[in-house]
């Protein structure tokens, strides 16, 4: 009997022993997108570019949704001591103006959406450049965007951070 279970832990190890072997040798890293796209120093350029490109648009738009507000409250208000023929006129210009304050909205975020994809584009292709030179640099196999579990100890996130941040 005990010399059956020696077999047995034997055989085991020898079964065990190259797949040990090549884990070892095998060098995996991680990049943890999500934090690269908010935290990287394009990304962050990005942001402020597209924020700069379409404040002007948005505070139109608040401004109409503001009188958007107005005209309702006004309506409302009125309701009660205009005509009806006055209250037909206000309720189409309402009307009018939801329209176009709705089709303005969706157009911004049409294009806001358009925008920040080419430039979150850009700043994935950057990442993936400094990616691939750490990779060839410090002889990584492996290095994964995603994954369900990642151990800090091959998170490369941080070298991927600093190397975004220095100019080139």
């Amino acid at each position: 009997m005990k010399s059956c279970r020696f077999w047995l832990a034997a055989c085991s190890i020898a079964v065990l022993a190259p797949a040990v072997h090549a884990q070892e040798a095998t060098k995996i890293g991680y990049v943890n997108t999500e934090r690269i796209l908010r935290d990287a120093a394009p990304a962050k350029a990005a942001q402020q570019k597209l924020e700069q490109e379409f404040s002007k648009r948005d505070k139109e738009l608040q401004e109409m949704a503001a009188r958007l507000r107005s005209l309702n409250e006004r309506l409302e208000r009125d309701a009660a001591v205009i005509n009806d023929s006055e209250r037909g006129r206000r309720q189409r210009e309402f009307s009018e103006l939801d329209k176009e304050f709705q089709r303005k909205q969706r157009e911004f975020r049409e294009d806001l959406n358009q925008r920040r994809n080419e430039e979150l584009a850009q700043v994935v292709e950057k990442a993936n450049k400094v990616i691939r030179q750490i990779a060839e640099q410090e002889k990584y196999d492996f290095i994964l965007q995603e994954a369900v579990f990642a151990s800090p100890r091959v998170d490369i996130t941080e070298k991927v951070l600093r190397s975004l941040a220095t100019p080139k």
